[in-house]
């Protein structure tokens, strides 16, 4: 009997132990639907979750008790609503799922289903995708989806955050320190969607399909040498310009690029031309094409006017001093690089208002690949072995801008 008695407690031991055991999410999922997007994440046990949202970035934060995570997957770049994910440590050993948003979506649903047909636990949020309104009313851990009944929302505002909102930010902050960030690059294909940019005049070639090729290929360029790369946009949609440069400050760029053809009267003018920031254009060509370029804002209804110009001259001249001294730096660099394979237009480096490269924190540059109103550039910039070229050497540029020691030192 004693003997027995210590088997049986050995037994029972062990099952309070296994059912206090954290949870292994093995994996993640995600997948588009018709008006969202879901995600499924495989476990080994059911888990106490709360899911909800957060403003200023958009973000979806996934609440999960007690977990041992897997190395899930980082990249979402073929879903419509979820850019990027970050899985940090909370209190013991429970876990916050952070999804960057790139539009607005709310929670629809999120629910545990119960292992079937060979599968084990799933864990499943469904995400709407819905207005910058609508989503305003959703924000806040006091509208979680949760199962947990003793969840008690705590919305009290310290230091301008949301004492959840500042545990997140620790969080970050921890991660970053334990390891060194790569150098995070954000592409930026021109135009798209209801814009075509450049039409060629003589394959009627849309610059808008010839951007975002050269943008794809590119990041798998950089992301090859170890850079952390995101575009504005992977697919035909239309962004306007100022939602652009948004983007980049969201992602906490080290370099902004944006991509774009040219087009002339001349049907004889060919080259390559490389672009950064100036209050007023260097000369008449370029204030023509950035007035061009900047029109597109018009076509999604955006006002340009915000502050007036005496405001916004100021502001620009407080903060970019710094920031338009480090592109005109890459711009050299991708002058000289590019010299190697392709031919430029003369003065290549130039300087002009566009409205892409106006954020104040991020260098910045534009680059005019070529002439799509000229024959054997448009022909050119429909291959890929000549989009390589162009990808091959900015990427070298971007190498030795990196490299360089006031660049390296900041």
């Amino acid at each position: 009997m004693r003997r027995f008695a210590g088997v049986l407690f050995g037994l029972m031991m062990l099952l309070m132990s296994s059912a206090y055991a954290a949870v292994n999410v093995s994996n993640m999922r995600i997948g588009n639907q018709t008006d969202g997007v879901r995600l499924v994440f495989d476990m080994d046990k059911s888990i106490n979750y709360r899911v909800f949202l957060l403003d200023d970035p958009k973000r979806l934060v996934i609440d999960l008790d007690d977990a041992n995570i897997g190395n899930l997957p980082r990249s979402m770049a073929k879903n419509q609503v979820i850019s990027a994910t970050r899985v940090g440590k909370m209190s013991g050993n429970d876990k916050r799922i952070v999804g960057e948003l790139s539009r607005p979506a709310i929670v629809k649903k999120a629910f545990m289903l119960s292992p079937q047909s060979g599968q084990n636990w799933r864990f499943v949020v469904d995400l709407q995708m819905t207005d910058s309104k609508e989503f305003g009313r959703k924000v806040g851990n006091k509208y979680a989806v949760t199962n947990d009944t003793k969840f008690n929302p705590q919305e009290e505002k310290s230091g301008g955050l949301f004492s959840w909102a500042k545990s997140e930010q620790k969080m970050v902050d921890n991660s970053t320190k334990k390891s060194v960030r790569k150098k995070i690059i954000v592409l930026d294909p021109g135009h798209g969607g209801k814009d075509p940019g450049a039409i060629g005049a003589y394959g009627k070639t849309y610059e808008k399909n010839i951007t975002l090729a050269m943008g794809k290929e590119l990041k798998q360029v950089l992301v090859n040498r170890g850079y952390t790369v995101y575009l504005t946009r992977d697919r035909d949609i239309f962004i306007p310009l100022r939602q652009r440069t948004k983007i980049a400050q969201q992602y906490k760029a080290d370099l902004f690029m944006s991509l774009h053809a040219d087009s002339a009267q001349n049907k004889q003018a060919t080259g390559l031309s490389v672009y950064t920031l100036s209050d007023t254009a260097s000369d008449k060509e370029a204030a023509a094409l950035a007035e061009r370029e900047n029109k597109a804002d018009i076509i999604g209804g955006i006002d340009l006017g915000g502050n007036t110009k005496e405001v916004n001259d100021i502001l620009i001249s407080l903060s970019q001093t710094d920031t338009r001294n480090k592109s005109s730096k890459y711009a050299t660099y991708m002058v000289q690089e590019m010299a190697k394979h392709v031919k430029l237009v003369k003065n290549t480096h130039r300087f002009a208002g566009f409205a892409v490269l106006k954020a104040p924190d991020v260098p910045s540059v534009l680059l005019e690949m070529g002439y799509l109103s000229n024959r054997t550039e448009e022909a050119n910039l429909k291959t890929t072995s000549y989009r390589k070229k162009l990808a091959e050497a900015a990427a070298q540029a971007i190498d030795r801008y990196f490299k360089d020691p006031e660049i390296a030192s900041n």
